[in-house]
Parts: structure tokens; sequence; C-alpha cells
């Protein structure tokens, strides 16, 4: 008894030359675009027969692709369910270990996430924010000692790394630093003359600005910049460097990726900081006096004079401050999450994304208490 399916160069047939076995005798070119086989049919013999075992013949077949192994797949899982035994002699031995080989592959057991009550998800939310809370703490005391062995000249790193990284931190962000502050003082200058000049008192629009820039803004912008750009670098390279095990092979070889990677990222971020932040805040200042005297007629003169008598050098100091903290908050940030990075592609965009919120959120609530604390002590 034959069953033979022509489905376009591809050609598929069940016999049984013997009383207690089935052969499938395959023939022609397998391909995944233009085969059309049903395999229905086959499933149902199988389900069907008498026999209990199964031969392959492979002599008319051509050439073939993964259709014909992911049939030949089912076939097997499909002998395996009926209790028939597979002989696979008949088979091309190429044929036969990518068989093996895809039938080695553990299926996705992974459970499906249950439901939980709100109250249940906040309790969840909390713990996990707990972890993380942790971690960072952890991998912040785990820079602090590497600096300390960085000032006893213990700590072993590529110099060529860190003055590489100086200039994609500093020279290599001027662009959008000068663009970002400049509109901020721009904005700033415009709004606050608007308001001002209502009560006739314009000129006081650069103390809005010179006390904006210096204190808040040129730190927090500056530092909310280098989060979605050097941050998020710094989250990627060594996301991607966890996923083709560099960092591993870094350990076996007795290197500490807190010394060799870490800590030249975050040092060199230190160090530009607080230069971006001053020539920020030199730029949002050079804005505001320009809105001002384009729309307000406040010329460069009274505009600077004010400025001086309302910007003092610990207003500067406060915005040197922050910008040195917020650095380490970012670099922390991007490093860490590039650390804890998962293994495979996606779990690179996910660190990225981790790492610039966590550093505008960390950025945010520390420029809050900084400025409650330097309120406080009268600075």
């Amino acid at each position: 008894m034959d069953n033979k399916t022509h489905a376009d160069r591809a050609t598929l047939e069940v016999a049984w030359p013997q009383d207690d076995a089935i052969q499938i005798t395959v023939g022609g070119n397998w391909s995944i675009y233009s085969n059309c086989i049903d395999a229905a049919a086959i499933y149902h013999q199988l389900a069907t027969a008498s026999q209990k075992r199964l031969t392959f013949d492979t002599q008319d077949l051509k050439q073939w692709d993964s259709s014909l192994l992911t049939f030949l797949a089912k076939v097997k899982r499909k002998c395996q369910k009926f209790n028939i035994e597979v002989d696979d002699s008949g088979l091309p031995e190429g044929m036969k270990k990518l068989l093996v080989l895809g039938a080695v592959v553990p299926k996705n057991n992974t459970p499906k996430k249950k439901w939980l009550p709100w109250l249940a998800q906040i309790g969840e939310q909390f713990f996990e924010t707990l972890r993380s809370g942790k971690a960072l703490l952890i991998f912040i005391g785990e820079t602090f000692i590497n600096i300390g062995k960085l000032i006893r000249g213990k700590a072993s790193f590529r110099h060529s790394d860190f003055w590489l990284t100086v200039q994609q931190c500093g020279v290599g962000a001027l662009p959008i630093v000068t663009i970002i502050s400049f509109l901020v003082g721009t904005i700033l200058a415009f709004v606050g003359a608007i308001q001002l000049q209502k009560f006739g008192a314009g000129i006081y629009v650069a103390n809005l600005v010179g006390l904006g820039m210096t204190r808040e803004m040129g730190a927090m912008m500056t530092a909310i910049v280098m989060t979605g750009r050097t941050g998020a670098a710094f989250a990627a390279q060594l996301g991607t460097m966890t996923i083709n095990e560099e960092i591993d092979a870094l350990k076996t070889f007795g290197f500490s990726p807190m010394e060799f990677l870490v800590l030249p990222r975050v040092l060199a971020l230190v160090l530009m900081m607080p230069l971006l932040c001053l020539y920020a805040n030199f730029v949002g200042i050079i804005g505001g006096a320009a809105v001002s005297g384009a729309l307000f007629g406040i010329s460069f003169t009274q505009y600077f004079t004010q400025l001086s008598g309302a910007v003092s050098l610990a207003d500067f100091a406060v915005g040197m401050i922050k910008s040195v903290i917020f650095a380490l908050l970012v670099a922390l940030a991007g490093c860490l999450r590039g650390i804890q990075c998962g293994r495979t592609a996606a779990a690179v965009g996910s660190a990225v994304t981790s790492a610039v919120v966590t550093g505008i959120v960390l950025i945010i609530v520390f420029d809050a208490i900084f400025t409650v604390m330097f309120n406080a002590i009268g600075m």
C-alpha cells in the first residue's frame, strides 16, 4: 500500500515494504519557500499503523533545508508518542546530527507569571526596590574601596582607556551641553522677564538667570544630558562585554572589573562634570543676556553689572559641589546596570534604559536634598 504526494519539486512517499516496518521516502528539492507537502495524512497513518518500526529512504533527495528537518523532527515526536521505533540509518549524517542537536534543546518551561493582588504587587515592588538599593550601596562601597587603592597607588587599569573616556565625557559632550545650556538660559530669561516687567523690575532677570544657572539648572541639566549620553554609553559598553564574556575573562586572568572597567569611567566623569557645569553656567548666562538684550532692551552692560552683584562665588561653589555628586551618581548608575546586564541582546537595551532612569531619579532626589541642605546652612 503506497501513499504518494507531490508538491513543487519535493516528493514524499509512505510505504510498507515489510510487515513490521514503515518506510518514509523523501526525494526532490525540499525548500521552505516552495514545499507544500501536506503531512497531516502521514501523521494519521502513523497513528493508525500496526507496525512498530520506522525507516527512511533518502536516495532520491537532492537539496533540502530546515523545512525537511522540521518535518522529520515532527515525525520522530509522533513515533515517540505512538511507541514506534525510529531507525534513522537511512538519513544523511549531517541531517542526523542536526536532528539530534534540535532534540537536546530544552523546552521553555518558564512558569507563567501568576497574577497577584494589588497589595502583594506593592510589597513585591517594595522589596525589589530594597534589593536594588542594596546592590547600589554595595557597588558604591566597592568603588570607594578601589578609589582608596588608587590613592595608595595599588589600582591597576589602562591609562589609555582613562584618557579616551575623558575625551568622550569632556570635549565630546560640549556640543550638546552648549545647545541645552543656551536654550535653558534663554527660557529662564524669557519667562522671568515677562513676569518681572509687570512690576517694573525687568533688570532682575539677570539675578534670576544667574542664580538659576549657577545653583540649579547648570549642574542638573548637564547631569541629565550626561546621563542620557555617557551613562547610557557606560551601560551599553559593559553590558556588551558581559554578553561577550569579556568580564568573565578578566576575572579569569585575575583582573578586577571594578578596577579595570569601572574606576577609569567614574574618575573621568567626576573630573569632567565640574568643568562642563562651569561651562554650562556661562553659556546659560550668555543665553539669558542675548534674550534680555534682544527682546527687553536690557543692555549687556546693565545685565552683567546686575549679575555681578547678585551671583557670588558661593553660588558657583554650590553648583560645583552638586556637579561632582551628580557625576558620581551618573557613572555609578551606568556602570552598575552594565555589570548587572543579562546574557541576551535585549538585556543590553534594558540595562541602558535602567541606567538612564536610575541616573535621572538619583539626580532629582539628590538635587532636592542638597537644595534643602544648602538653604539650611545658609549657603
